[in-house]
């Protein structure tokens, strides 16, 4: 048994992590500060005081996401989201099949585990952890394995979201462009909103509407799935909130009682995307980064170079 003064002790260390935690959660919700310094001072909390709360962090996270992707919905138009994906198709199909396939060459060449080898693939071409979460019960993949895959994904998320606006304006890429390469490039929805969202409004929009059409190729990447890993094809976790961020652009388009409300839903789900940043930085503790490995980083790494230089180089040319 603990002693009565090291029980106090900790205790009290544990109040000061909430204190903290809770007063920098309270920052982000001012919307004073952009996604990428929330993001910061996530990882600042995971690495020095610690979250207090980490056992809810994933459900936190998917449930804000969600939330705040259908409010982004409310600001954008049914016939431009239309165009955008369209103009897409051939452009997503090819970077998500070339992925995949690249992937498991990598992998066999690093001699990668080949679960994880298979998740790191699958969220680098799709969506990041939806796509890894939707993967994990098809090939049956143990909890390292699954932890793996999401530390790399969420490692690099991390840093494309300082990295991709900073070369956007080095390229003086156009709104437009910058939006596709970021919905093509980036693994996660979160950090593909919070990146295009400090390019501009134009990026946003269409960041937001090429990526959620993406992330509907995790049916037939599932199917493929099942059959390399002659699995028995699992049920298929469909993004559901994708029907109702597309019910938000309709209503957006074609209600006007809405589209007066439009400003303030907007801006409500820019501060729960700012949030679900500082969530996602809170959960990558030391630790974490350290149990992802060099084989699997560098798989992931050379992976994303090659989606973030083979989308750029379609969209410049």
């Amino acid at each position: 048994m603990l002693p009565e003064h090291g029980i106090f002790n900790l205790e009290k260390h544990t109040r000061t992590q909430q204190v903290i935690f809770v007063g920098l959660l309270l920052v982000c919700l001012t919307g004073m500060i952009t996604p990428p310094i929330a993001l910061l001072l996530g990882l600042l909390v995971a690495n020095l005081s610690g979250h207090p709360w980490l056992h809810l962090n994933h459900k936190i996270i998917r449930v804000l996401l969600q939330v705040s992707v259908v409010g982004l919905g409310f600001g954008m138009n049914v016939t431009n989201a239309l165009l955008s994906s369209k103009e897409s198709f051939i452009l997503t199909v090819a970077t998500i099949f070339s992925t995949v396939f690249l992937g498991s060459v990598l992998g066999k060449w690093l001699n990668t585990d080949k679960k994880t080898s298979h998740l790191i693939s699958c969220g680098t071409a799709i969506c990041g952890g939806s796509a890894i979460a939707a993967i994990t019960p098809v090939i049956q993949s143990d909890e390292k394995q699954t932890s793996v895959a999401l530390g790399v994904i969420f490692i690099l998320n991390s840093i494309a979201l300082f990295l991709f606006p900073t070369i956007g304006h080095w390229l003086s890429l156009s709104q437009e462009d910058f939006g596709l390469w970021c919905a093509l490039a980036i693994h996660d929805t979160s950090s593909v909103v919070g990146a295009a969202n400090k390019y501009g409004a134009e990026a946003l929009a269409i960041a937001t509407t090429v990526k959620l059409a993406r992330a509907l190729w995790i049916i037939p990447i599932v199917l493929l799935t099942s059959f390399l890993f002659k699995n028995k094809a699992s049920r298929i976790k469909i993004p559901y909130f994708i029907g109702f961020f597309i019910l938000a652009m309709i209503a957006n388009t074609y209600i006007s009682q809405v589209a007066i409300a439009t400003p303030y839903i907007v801006a409500v789900a820019k501060i729960g995307l700012t949030v679900t940043l500082f969530f996602i930085g809170s959960g990558l503790s030391s630790s974490v980064l350290l149990a992802v490995g060099i084989k699997p980083l560098i798989q992931g790494i050379l992976l994303w170079g090659f989606i973030a230089t083979m989308a750029l180089l379609a969209i410049l040319i």
